[in-house]
């Protein structure tokens, strides 16, 4: 009876830890060169996203991934300074 318990929960414990490496997956939209078709974003929106896959840092994203986030994020930002110049 107590190895069985013991099993069970080593088995639960296993089953656990796992659930971490699922529940954060890469944004393939974000990382690919050009745009996903399927998906518009207003400026705001794509900028949130971005601040969002950066922060899952190297769990998810490799040390490169993360630099082309990061970049994609400057460009998005400079994107939006550029919009909102006055006398534009």
């Amino acid at each position: 009876m107590l190895k069985r318990s013991v099993v069970m929960v080593m088995a639960a414990l296993v089953m656990a830890s796992s659930i971490p490496a699922f529940a954060q997956q890469k944004d393939e939209c974000l990382l690919a060169s050009q745009n996903c078709k399927d998906q518009v974003d207003s400026i705001q929106q794509k900028m949130q996203r971005l601040r969002t896959e950066i922060k899952k840092g190297k769990k998810v994203y490799t040390a490169q991934e993360l630099s082309v986030l990061k970049e994609k994020l400057k460009d998005v930002n400079a994107q939006l300074d550029d919009l909102l110049k006055p006398g534009r």
